[in-house]
């Protein structure tokens, strides 16, 4: 049997949680969509991305996202593998923030941080399955997820809807709503899929083509909480205007990668514009990435280290490479980045469009 129909001996697993006393059962499952040669595999276990699988030049196909062989090892993860984050992505400084006059102490899990929602955000929870089409001319899935009022020390009552659909040959649409209920929130909700265009055991990263269509970045401290400024990448290790590899400049960084990078052509209006382009040259493959969201955090897996991912390989630093389009990190505490509050009656939209090709020269 190949090592790719191996990746997906998952078991079904049933989550067992307690509401008020109740106990209640939830199903979690694998969910796959699937156009010609082009396969796509979640679990309603934050709503993650498992796999995704594709052909290269010479028609041998490879998935090309980190993960593991298991829904359990899914449930223990710490790396947030190809999960929806929130309700807050990346940081909030101090982990708390004050809204409309009201203080707010959220559960720090990185330090005196919060990363990605706290401990228990929205990659460690169930989802529900609304809606699923495996086949056709636009197969497509919907996650539902509801956020209660102070989940992780966040206001008020949440709705989050995220709709995976293959739109087209070897493209992959991501669609994210969010619906305040009864409160103003702050919503700013991540795709955090590691990719290797190589196949996710093919090694590093640091040899791949990358551009990401931004000229400034939003610098920050050494507990990468942003300082507020927003800086020029021009003659920094930053500037990838045009393509390069990622290796040619990460040696002037301490680990690697991990920022967020202002997207030019934002004008606030929230259309959908280019964020970056990365090019595997053996594999011929290339990713596209488009969003409407004002920022991308780029990141190059620096944390990584001897994790047992898909078919026993051993994953390390620079195993894979994440680009989440996002609000920028820490915008309820800085008041000159673009909001991310979400008033009721109001709705949260972060779209995104991965279109993959390949160069064959």
């Amino acid at each position: 049997m190949s090592r790719i129909s191996l990746l997906f001996c998952f078991i079904v697993a049933l989550f067992v949680f307690v509401v008020n006393g109740s106990v209640h059962e939830q199903e979690v499952g694998i969910y796959e969509l699937k156009k010609g040669n082009f396969s796509v595999k979640f679990t309603n276990w934050g709503a993650t991305i498992i796999s995704l699988v594709l052909p290269d030049k010479t028609g041998k196909l490879a998935d090309i996202a980190l993960g593991y062989d298991s829904i359990k090892e899914y449930m223990n993860d710490t790396t947030y593998f190809g999960a929806i984050v929130g309700r807050v992505a990346n940081r909030i400084g101090g982990a708390q923030f004050t809204l409309k006059g009201t203080h707010y102490k959220l559960v720090a899990n990185e330090g005196k941080n919060m990363l990605h929602g706290g401990p228990k955000g929205f990659s460690d929870v169930v989802w529900k399955v609304k809606t699923h089409g495996k086949d056709g001319q636009s197969p497509c899935i919907t996650f539902i997820y509801h956020s209660a009022d102070g989940e992780e020390g966040f206001p008020g009552n949440l709705l989050v809807k995220v709709t995976y659909a293959l739109t087209g040959p070897y493209k992959l649409s991501v669609k994210m709503r969010a619906k305040a209920l009864n409160k103003a929130t702050p919503v700013n909700l991540a795709q955090h899929t590691y990719w290797n265009l190589g196949g996710h055991n093919s090694g590093d990263i640091l040899s791949d083509d990358i551009q990401i269509f931004a000229s400034h970045v939003t610098p920050t401290d050494k507990n990468l909480i942003p300082t507020g400024n927003i800086v020029s990448v021009k003659g920094t290790p930053y500037d990838f205007l045009s393509p390069h590899p990622i290796k040619s400049k990460i040696n002037g960084l301490p680990k690697g990668y991990d920022i967020n990078y202002v997207l030019d052509s934002n004008k606030g209006d929230y259309r959908m514009k280019p964020a970056a382009t990365v090019h595997h040259k053996k594999s011929g493959r290339v990713m596209e990435l488009s969003t409407n969201a004002p920022g991308v955090q780029f990141y190059t897996g620096n944390y990584i280290k001897d994790l047992k991912g898909k078919g026993g390989y051993v994953y390390q630093a620079h195993a894979g490479l994440c680009l989440e389009t996002q609000g920028f990190p820490d915008s309820v505490n800085h008041p000159n980045f673009p909001s991310q509050i979400v008033t009721p009656g109001k709705t949260y939209k972060h779209d995104m469009l991965y279109s993959f090709s390949i160069k064959t020269e």
